[in-house]
C-alpha cells in the first residue's frame, strides 16, 4: 500500500506543482496525508457522480486534471454543487489530488498526449512558460507535423480528430489551407492563436472558442478546430492511470466510467 502523500508526491514529481499558472488551485485539496490507499479512481473532473462511483468502489483517493476547489469557497453545505462534493469526499473519507496547468505544461502531460492523438509527429513547444531544474523548457501547447504526406483538407482533418478524441462534435472554421503544421493546445488555449501562427502553423485545435475566434482566425489564414474541452484533454487519463500503476503496482487504479462530456450535439 502507499499513502495519499506517497502518490501526492509521486505526481509533484511527474507534473510539479509550483509549474501550474499563478489563477490555478493544483494540489492536494482534500483528505488525510497518512490515510493509506489501496483503489485510485482517475478523471478528468471530480463530481457528484464520480464521487458516488469512488465511494462504491471503496477507492481511497481520486486523481483529477481540473480542480476539485478552484473557486475560494465561503461555505461548505448541501447547498450548492461544490459543497455536496466536498461534504461527500469528507464523510466517505476519500482524499483528491488535482494536477491541472502543471500536467497541461510539463512533458509527456496533456498537450503531448493530445499532439500523439491528432496524429502529429515531430512535436515541438508552442509557448515555453519556463525551465525545469535541468534546463528543459516546459509550457502550454504544442506543435507538430501531421503523419503522411497526402494533403488533407480541413474537413476531412477535423473529421479525423472528431474520430481520435471521441469527441460528440467539433466545431471549425476553414481558412483554405490545407492540413500540415498543426499546433494543439488542450481546454481553453484560443488566447495562443498568434504563438501558432508565430511558428507557421496552419492549422490549431482546441476548445472553448468563441465566436470572435473563429472570425479572427479565418481572417488570419488560420484553419481553427473547436474539438471541446473534455476530449482535448481526457486524452491524458489513460496516460496517468498507467504512470500511477507502474509506479504503484500494489494498488488497483481504473479511469472513472461515469466522467464525460457534459453536453451533446444534435
Amino acid at each position: 500500500m502507499a499513502t495519499v502523500n506517497e502518490i501526492y508526491a509521486f505526481v509533484d514529481q511527474l507534473a510539479p506543482f509550483s509549474y501550474q499558472m499563478s489563477f490555478d488551485n493544483a494540489g492536494f485539496l482534500v483528505g488525510r496525508g497518512g490515510r493509506q490507499v489501496t483503489r485510485i479512481l482517475v478523471s478528468l473532473d471530480i463530481t457528484e457522480e464520480v464521487v458516488r462511483e469512488a465511494s462504491e468502489w471503496k477507492a481511497e483517493l481520486i486523481v483529477s486534471h481540473h480542480p476539485v476547489i478552484f473557486h475560494p469557497a465561503r461555505s461548505v453545505t448541501d447547498q450548492d454543487p461544490t459543497g455536496r462534493i466536498l461534504l461527500a469526499l469528507a464523510e466517505d473519507g476519500i482524499a483528491a489530488v488535482c494536477a491541472h496547468t502543471n500536467l497541461d505544461a510539463v512533458a509527456g502531460g496533456v498537450n503531448d498526449a493530445l499532439a500523439r492523438a491528432v496524429g502529429l509527429t515531430e512535436i515541438e513547444m508552442l509557448q515555453t512558460s519556463g525551465v525545469d531544474e535541468n534546463g528543459a523548457p516546459y509550457g502550454i501547447g504544442r506543435v507538430g507535423v501531421l503523419k503522411g504526406k497526402a494533403v488533407v483538407t480541413l474537413a476531412d482533418y477535423a473529421a479525423q480528430v472528431k474520430t481520435a478524441l471521441q469527441a460528440n462534435g467539433v466545431r471549425y472554421v476553414d481558412a483554405g489551407r490545407p492540413v500540415r503544421r498543426v499546433a494543439v493546445g488542450g481546454g481553453a488555449c484560443g488566447d495562443l492563436m498568434g504563438d501558432a501562427l508565430t511558428q507557421g502553423c496552419d492549422t490549431f485545435i482546441t476548445s472553448d472558442v468563441k465566436y470572435n475566434g473563429f472570425l479572427d482566425a479565418r481572417a488570419l489564414g488560420l484553419n481553427l478546430i473547436d474539438a471541446g474541452h473534455f476530449p482535448t484533454e481526457n486524452v491524458i487519463c489513460p496516460v496517468l492511470a498507467e504512470r500511477l500503476k507502474r509506479a504503484f503496482p500494489g494498488l488497483e487504479v481504473r479511469i472513472s466510467a461515469v466522467h464525460g462530456e457534459v453536453f451533446s450535439y444534435l
